[in-house]
């Protein structure tokens, strides 16, 4: 259970402002889903959180601010799925989801039998058991990206940052994934951040949205009120459809221009 909040968070590389005066608060349960074009600034909100970055402004769990915070610490309380994870061609699959029980695990010990079942349980419900000793080097991209989101839950650390989390995986996976983490937040107050190019996807599992264009947030609310044509022709320049579903669902359907 943990709340997440950014105070002007503002972020520079190389004297180029990525984010600027970036200000959220979340609370345990809440799924909060970073929007808009390539270079918004969406991925270097999650690294700041992830504490990554250097930043000015504050970025705090339980008013803890995460620069003042051990690594040990942070891999118990923060858990992050980058959109290009280094992995370790040579090493097994189920070694490398173990990996996320390390912040639990002392020196020179080896994982418990309760590491190992928080691992078993995230294979089943992620359908990894039959990739479990094969060696990471030969799964596709696609059980990659899987095998990344496992290590994430594995930590069982109570804010999650999910950059662009489903981008290589199929429509299937991208559901078992994305319910997995839906389940979790409900289940055990998990605290959500993403990062998400699939609009449709957003809206449908986040419970609010936040545009974000040239580093600024330029909207914000829940995917009614975020995802509308007009906006979206505004930040992403695109044309598009918005259609909403009795259940509150909305989708985003691109159009084709119009070629004379």
């Amino acid at each position: 259970m943990s709340t997440l909040g950014f105070c002007d968070l503002t972020i520079s590389y190389d004297g180029v402002c990525a984010v600027k005066s970036f200000n959220d608060i979340l609370h345990s349960g809440e799924w909060l889903c970073l929007i808009g074009p390539n270079g918004a600034g969406k991925s270097s909100v999650l690294r700041a959180a992830a504490g990554l970055v250097e930043y000015s402004g504050s970025v705090a769990i339980d008013q803890k601010e995460i620069p003042t915070t051990s690594a040990r610490w942070r891999a118990q309380n923060i858990a992050f799925v980058p959109q290009t994870p280094l992995m370790p061609d040579d090493m097994s699959v189920v070694e490398y989801v173990l990996l996320g029980r390390n912040p639990y695990i002392k020196h020179f010990a080896s994982e418990s039998a309760r590491d190992v079942e928080v691992v078993e349980k995230i294979f089943k419900r992620l359908d990894l058991e039959q990739f479990s000793n094969r060696m990471v080097g030969t799964l596709s991209g696609g059980e990659r990206q899987r095998a990344v989101i496992a290590r994430a839950l594995a930590q069982e650390a109570p804010v999650l940052l999910l950059d662009e989390p489903t981008a290589a995986l199929d429509i299937g996976h991208q559901q078992q994934a994305l319910e997995l983490v839906d389940n979790l937040r409900r289940e055990q107050g998990l605290t959500v951040v993403s990062a998400m190019h699939d609009l449709t996807l957003a809206g449908l599992y986040a419970d609010r949205l936040v545009l974000m264009h040239q580093g600024l947030c330029v909207a914000s609310g829940n995917a009614q009120s975020v995802l509308r044509s007009e906006i979206l022709a505004e930040f992403y320049g695109v044309s598009a459809r918005v259609h909403h579903e009795p259940d509150g669902t909305v989708v985003v359907i691109p159009q084709r221009s119009t070629i004379n």
